[in-house]
């Protein structure tokens, strides 16, 4: 992709408004070195340096958008304790649209994650799946199907948290067949059977084999994976994540599937937490401003490189991708 291409796309990403749909999750971070093992148990000690709070699950979605320069705004459910406050002033912070956001007896859902230099060390979670039920879940519902018409395109971001429903997907295919919207689905292992008839589904290599009901092991099993979710869903496009190895993208054009494989671009892995977030975030912006969906993959692919170099959950700016393309593809 030549730069002047790339330039023309990441120009019009301020123009583009798009919904995140999903479970929001608080990301805690917890820094320091480790110095020594316990004398109460065989762990180590992390001496704490810094404390930091970051946006995780479909916030980090809309935080990846904003980093690329679009317009978001973020729909889904938070707790009205101390870690939702801390969620809605870092969603002000980034500039995320907060008016789909509903606050809920739920316990908010945090991820704490201890890091003794480069490594992480545990993680620990506070969460409540309990699914959205009642006058709840219909507000919630009218608010979304009311709202869809603001927007250039969806991305669901699925956790398994209790926001996503077969209610979601009904609303939003019917309006996918009405308007031609771009809907896009970050999956998660038991909900496949909720994403059919969507634009694009973005599962990782585990999530496409469960999925797809074949263990991929190698490319003949990736390419009969990315086949069989296309069929077995009606979708329009997978677009396969394979860590080191890069991704697979697998779209239906008429009767034909086209197949494009991309190898990684990153130099070095330090933390692959969020880079699912930044592949779907880029992929469906850089599509509905005017890409192709293999060069809106394209430029998914130089994003993930990108934040899986970085240690927690981190964003690709345009500047970062651009670099990157000047120095790797000219």
């Amino acid at each position: 992709m030549s730069i002047t291409k790339l330039e023309k796309i990441l120009k019009k990403f301020k123009d583009k408004k798009i919904l995140v749909i999903g479970d929001i999750i608080l990301d805690r971070y917890i820094f320091g070195k480790v110095m020594r093992i316990s004398p109460e148990a065989p762990v180590p000690v992390v001496e704490v340096d810094e404390e930091t709070y970051r946006l995780g699950g479909a916030a980090n979605v809309a935080n990846n958008i904003t980093a690329l320069q679009g317009q978001v705004h973020l729909c889904g459910i938070i707790g009205k304790g101390s870690y939702g406050r801390i969620l809605k002033d870092l969603l002000q912070e980034k500039g995320i649209g907060q008016d789909y956001i509903f606050e809920d007896t739920r316990r908010t859902t945090v991820k704490t994650r201890v890091i003794g230099g480069n490594q992480q060390i545990v993680r620990f979670d506070i969460e409540n799946r309990r699914r959205l039920e009642g006058k709840s879940k219909e507000l919630f519902l009218s608010i979304i199907k009311n709202a869809l018409k603001n927007f250039d395109a969806v991305i669901v971001s699925d956790y398994k948290k209790g926001v996503v429903s077969e209610e979601l997907f009904r609303i939003l295919v019917s309006h996918k067949k009405q308007n031609g919207s771009f809907i896009a689905v970050d999956p998660k292992v038991g909900h496949f059977r909720l994403y059919k008839q969507v634009s694009l589904i973005t599962p990782n290599v585990a999530e496409a084999s469960h999925g797809a009901e074949i263990e991929i092991r190698d490319e003949k099993s990736l390419i009969k994976a990315g086949y069989n979710l296309l069929k077995k869903l009606a979708c329009d496009s997978v677009l396969i994540t394979r860590g080191e190895e890069g991704m697979s993208l697998f779209e239906k054009i008429n009767s034909e599937i086209k197949t494009t494989h991309l190898p990684t671009t990153a130099r070095k892995v330090f933390d692959v937490t969020g880079a699912g977030d930044t592949v779907i975030a880029a992929i469906t912006l850089a599509h509905v401003a005017g890409a192709s969906l293999t060069d809106a993959a394209k430029i998914a692919n130089i994003a993930a490189g990108i934040v899986v170099e970085k240690v927690g959950t981190a964003v690709a700016t345009q500047e970062e991708i651009i670099e990157i393309i000047k120095t790797s593809y000219a």
